[in-house]
Protein backbone atom coordinates (compact mmCIF):
# COMPACT_ATOMS: atom_id res chain seq x y z
CA UNK A 1 0.00 0.00 0.00
CA UNK A 2 1.10 3.62 -0.79
CA UNK A 3 2.56 5.50 2.45
CA UNK A 4 2.90 9.01 2.10
CA UNK A 5 3.80 11.84 4.63
CA UNK A 6 2.42 14.94 4.95
CA UNK A 7 2.74 17.63 7.48
CA UNK A 8 0.08 20.40 9.06
CA UNK A 9 -0.09 23.21 10.40
CA UNK A 10 -1.79 23.86 14.21
CA UNK A 11 -1.91 27.88 13.62
CA UNK A 12 -3.44 29.59 16.94
CA UNK A 13 -4.24 33.20 16.56
CA UNK A 14 -3.78 36.30 19.21
CA UNK A 15 -7.31 34.46 21.39
CA UNK A 16 -5.55 31.28 21.22
CA UNK A 17 -8.42 29.64 18.64
CA UNK A 18 -6.89 27.54 16.46
CA UNK A 19 -7.55 27.54 12.36
CA UNK A 20 -9.49 24.69 11.04
CA UNK A 21 -9.94 23.75 6.90
CA UNK A 22 -12.47 22.26 5.49
CA UNK A 23 -11.52 19.99 2.49
CA UNK A 24 -13.47 21.13 -0.69
CA UNK A 25 -15.53 18.66 -3.25
CA UNK A 26 -12.41 18.10 -5.26
CA UNK A 27 -10.26 16.81 -2.77
CA UNK A 28 -10.13 13.22 -1.17
CA UNK A 29 -12.11 13.02 2.16
CA UNK A 30 -14.33 16.20 0.63
CA UNK A 31 -16.18 18.40 3.72
CA UNK A 32 -14.03 16.62 6.18
CA UNK A 33 -11.77 19.30 8.47
CA UNK A 34 -8.28 19.36 8.86
CA UNK A 35 -5.12 21.14 9.65
CA UNK A 36 -4.13 22.89 6.11
CA UNK A 37 -0.70 21.71 5.19
CA UNK A 38 0.63 18.94 2.63
CA UNK A 39 2.89 16.01 1.59
CA UNK A 40 6.55 16.22 2.42
CA UNK A 41 9.15 16.65 -0.66
CA UNK A 42 11.97 15.28 -1.19
CA UNK A 43 15.03 17.03 0.41
CA UNK A 44 12.63 18.84 2.66
CA UNK A 45 12.72 19.09 6.13
CA UNK A 46 9.24 18.74 7.56
CA UNK A 47 9.44 22.09 8.93
CA UNK A 48 10.61 23.83 5.90
CA UNK A 49 7.43 21.76 3.71
CA UNK A 50 5.37 22.85 6.30
CA UNK A 51 5.54 26.63 5.28
CA UNK A 52 5.58 26.23 1.78
CA UNK A 53 2.31 24.47 1.93
CA UNK A 54 0.93 27.24 4.35
CA UNK A 55 2.39 29.60 1.36
CA UNK A 56 0.87 27.82 -1.58
CA UNK A 57 -2.43 26.70 0.67
CA UNK A 58 -3.32 30.20 2.67
CA UNK A 59 -1.29 33.06 0.96
CA UNK A 60 0.22 33.23 3.98
CA UNK A 61 4.34 32.89 6.23
CA UNK A 62 4.20 31.08 9.49
CA UNK A 63 6.68 30.55 12.10
CA UNK A 64 6.90 27.04 13.05
CA UNK A 65 7.36 25.93 16.46
CA UNK A 66 6.91 22.79 18.77
CA UNK A 67 5.94 19.27 17.26
CA UNK A 68 2.02 18.18 18.38
CA UNK A 69 2.05 14.65 16.99
CA UNK A 70 3.49 12.24 14.48
CA UNK A 71 0.52 9.58 13.56
CA UNK A 72 -0.23 7.20 11.17
CA UNK A 73 -3.78 6.70 9.79
CA UNK A 74 -4.10 4.02 7.37
CA UNK A 75 -6.86 4.93 4.88
CA UNK A 76 -8.28 2.21 2.32
CA UNK A 77 -5.81 3.09 -0.37
CA UNK A 78 -3.17 4.85 1.50
CA UNK A 79 -1.08 5.17 4.63
CA UNK A 80 -0.69 8.89 5.77
CA UNK A 81 2.14 9.64 8.29
CA UNK A 82 0.92 13.00 9.45
CA UNK A 83 3.24 15.10 11.60
CA UNK A 84 1.88 18.47 13.35
CA UNK A 85 3.41 21.54 14.80
CA UNK A 86 2.14 24.42 16.46
CA UNK A 87 2.41 27.61 14.19
CA UNK A 88 1.83 31.03 14.31
CA UNK A 89 1.33 33.66 11.10
CA UNK A 90 4.16 35.61 10.64
CA UNK A 91 2.90 37.24 7.61
CA UNK A 92 -0.46 38.02 5.77
CA UNK A 93 -4.16 36.45 6.57
CA UNK A 94 -5.13 33.07 5.70
CA UNK A 95 -6.61 32.91 2.62
CA UNK A 96 -8.59 29.23 1.35
CA UNK A 97 -6.94 28.74 -2.11
CA UNK A 98 -7.45 24.91 -2.06
CA UNK A 99 -9.71 24.61 0.72
CA UNK A 100 -13.80 25.54 0.70
CA UNK A 101 -13.64 27.41 4.30
CA UNK A 102 -11.25 28.39 7.05
CA UNK A 103 -12.81 28.81 10.67
CA UNK A 104 -11.27 29.83 13.89
CA UNK A 105 -11.99 27.84 17.12
CA UNK A 106 -11.35 27.90 20.94
CA UNK A 107 -9.44 24.46 21.47
CA UNK A 108 -12.64 23.80 23.58
CA UNK A 109 -15.07 23.78 20.70
CA UNK A 110 -12.40 21.57 18.02
CA UNK A 111 -14.59 18.08 18.66
CA UNK A 112 -17.78 20.35 17.42
CA UNK A 113 -16.47 19.24 13.88
CA UNK A 114 -16.03 16.36 11.68
CA UNK A 115 -12.17 15.81 11.51
CA UNK A 116 -10.03 13.83 8.80
CA UNK A 117 -8.92 10.40 10.60
CA UNK A 118 -5.93 11.26 10.41
CA UNK A 119 -6.37 14.59 12.61
CA UNK A 120 -7.70 12.84 15.21
CA UNK A 121 -4.79 12.21 17.08
CA UNK A 122 -3.60 16.12 17.08
CA UNK A 123 -6.51 16.87 18.11
CA UNK A 124 -5.83 14.57 21.41
CA UNK A 125 -2.87 16.40 22.24
CA UNK A 126 -4.51 19.47 21.59
CA UNK A 127 -7.22 18.79 24.28
CA UNK A 128 -3.82 18.30 26.80
CA UNK A 129 -3.55 21.92 26.41
CA UNK A 130 -7.40 22.98 27.47
CA UNK A 131 -6.32 21.29 30.76
CA UNK A 132 -2.52 23.24 30.89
Amino acid sequence: MKKINVVGAVIFNDNSEVLCALRSQSMSLPGMWEFPGGKIETGETPQQSLIREIQEELDCTIEVSELIADATHEYPTVIVRLITYRSAIIQGTPVPKEHEKLIWLPLTELDSLNWAPADIPTIHELKKYISA
